[in-house]
């Protein structure tokens, strides 16, 4: 197995629990949060989702799906336009409102196609291009998509624990 089928087989398992997450969510369950100062799902995956978006298309010197496919617009967050949402205050996160689980998943889904493209592009000797130089040592390509996965994976089982908590006090 190379390098690029079990970033591609990690960067599935994200979009498999997104869609796990979100799906049967209302506006309401969605935006829910357990208090103020907590995240809700559509934050969550609003959150990991603009971050995959953010650092893939920088290290494949791509467009970023959030504003090449109108997400941005659509989303209507009054967000500014490259906010992904790192440092947001609760107010903010507060703005993080949707209508439906499809937008999410609808966006997870535009970015989760154009990383998976990106990484079957990839040879082995590309995991090792730099892509970021402010980090003492600077940070490679395989880094940069390893770190991805991993702050994915971790909003993600946070937004699966928070739709636990939401359908227990639902029962």
């Amino acid at each position: 197995m190379h390098a690029k089928d079990i970033l591609i087989d990690g960067y599935n398992r994200i979009r498999e629990e997104v869609h796990a997450t979100v799906e049967g969510l209302g506006p309401d369950d969605l935006s829910a949060r357990p208090s103020p100062d907590t995240n809700s799902i559509a934050w969550l995956v609003w959150h990991l989702t603009r971050v995959q978006d953010d650092h893939v298309a920088d290290a494949f010197d791509l467009d970023q799906v959030w504003i090449s496919q109108d997400w941005e617009k659509r989303f209507g967050l009054g967000l500014p336009r490259h906010d992904t949402g790192y440092g947001h205050s609760p107010a903010k996160v507060a703005k993080v409102r949707v209508d439906s689980g499809d937008l999410l998943t609808g966006y997870y889904d535009a970015v989760h196609d154009q990383t998976l493209d990106a990484l079957r592009g990839l040879a082995a000797k590309d995991l090792e291009r730099i892509v970021d130089e402010r980090w003492d040592p600077p940070v490679s390509l395989g880094v940069r998509l390893v770190s991805v996965l991993s702050d994915d994976l971790q909003h993600v089982g946070q937004a699966a624990y928070l739709r636990g908590l939401l359908r227990s006090a639902a029962s």
